[in-house]
């Protein structure tokens, strides 16, 4: 059963596994996965590549459904998950044909919101995702950094209370990451929303994070959970602190990297 508490957590998985069949044979790609989420807490997974780190987010979103365990939303283990939380997959998947403002309203119209409204309120948020004036371009014409921006905004836009971003600075440059992991921070200061977010990134992962869940390799199982008791706001002169580098030294031996 799921924990009992007063406020039942937004997230919580219960021993979930899952397997695909791929050229004939059964693959297991997660094993008796147990975690949680709580309310306006920054989540992040890390684990090798293969590891069913996003086959766990789409567990958790309803695209997927687990073979064995429960995933509960808010105490609920029959709650339709599909269309209740808000995912930004590793590409943007902006569509080239769409301007900037359409591609954030996309959300919205699936979701049959008031566009209208809608829009006042992305118009609103623009400078926030850094997009203020690009509003009318194409994705064709934007930098790696500002259509990972537009794709974010159309997911916050969504209005969900819970978030699930998978790798979504997986293809920026070093520099690029270390902005616009700044920036994240800033904007979710702001929604705090319930937020899970897959890295291979050890740096990011502290930076970033309440807790860590570290995975093993394929079938994927949770290793270690890891608090990050660093305060809050967050700056970049904390990397370079001794109590982040036995952070990063404890995730990096859970993790197999270092003995």
């Amino acid at each position: 059963m799921a924990p009992v508490s007063a406020e039942p957590l937004p997230v919580v998985l219960e021993k979930v596994s899952k397997a695909f069949r791929v050229d004939g044979r059964v693959v297991m790609a997660l094993r008796d996965v147990s975690l949680e989420a709580r309310r306006e807490e920054f989540v992040t997974l890390i684990g090798p590549s293969g590891c069913g780190k996003s086959t766990l987010l789409n567990l958790i979103c309803g695209l997927l459904k687990p073979d064995a365990g429960e995933i509960f939303l808010y105490g609920d283990p029959k709650a339709q998950r599909l269309g209740r939380v808000g995912y930004m997959p590793q590409r943007d998947l902006l569509l080239p044909w769409r301007s900037v403002m359409d591609n954030i309203l996309l959300g919205p119209e699936v979701s049959g919101r008031d566009l209208t409204a809608a829009r006042k309120e992305a118009r609103q948020l623009l400078p926030l995702f850094g997009l203020d004036g690009f509003e009318n371009h194409y994705p064709a014409t934007l930098s790696g950094g500002m259509r990972q921006r537009a794709a974010l905004m159309r997911t916050f836009l969504c209005k969900q209370e819970i978030v699930l971003l998978d790798e979504p600075f997986g293809a920026l440059d070093a520099l690029t990451r270390r902005i616009m992991r700044r920036w994240l921070l800033d904007v979710w200061a702001q929604f705090r929303q319930t937020l899970i977010f897959v890295t291979h990134d050890v740096d990011e992962a502290i930076f970033l994070s309440d807790r860590v869940y570290v995975m093993s390799p394929r079938p994927g199982t949770i290793l270690r959970e890891v608090t990050i008791p660093l305060p809050r706001p967050r700056s970049e002169r904390m990397v370079s602190q001794a109590d982040f580098a036995a952070l990063r030294q404890d995730l990096l031996q859970a993790l197999g990297v270092i003995p």
